[in-house]
């Protein structure tokens, strides 16, 4: 049985996927902090949904995704570029991603349960 973590969660994702949202406290500007279930995919889907619209730089994919850790954003987001969910681009001084096919599939897949 996968433990309870508490986290904090963008507003628009803990919406959208509530099923993962155990219990709702405070709101934190635009995060929610909850207990969380199945931390690690929804550490996933926060990564891709906040890419859905356009790229972004790994400083805004940073707090958008409200991954806390430096040590485990890079961990998921090493994830999901190795599992080609994201790709990542040098474009200047800048690392841009974005979101591949496979990634808004894998992104679906979990908002349509919510449809």
């Amino acid at each position: 049985m996968m433990r309870a973590r508490l986290t904090y969660v963008p507003l628009e994702v803990a919406d959208q996927f509530g099923d993962f949202i155990i219990q709702r406290d405070e709101q934190v500007l635009d995060a929610v902090k909850a207990r969380t279930r199945d931390f690690s995919t929804l550490s996933l889907i926060k990564l891709l949904y906040q890419l859905r619209g356009n790229p972004m730089t790994f400083s805004d994919l940073y707090s958008k995704s409200k991954i806390r850790m430096k040590k485990s954003f890079l961990n998921y987001l090493h994830l999901c570029v190795d599992y080609n969910f994201i790709k990542k681009e040098a474009v200047g001084p800048n690392m841009i991603y974005t979101i591949t096919d496979k990634g808004r599939t894998m992104l679906n897949l979990f908002m349509q349960k919510s449809n």
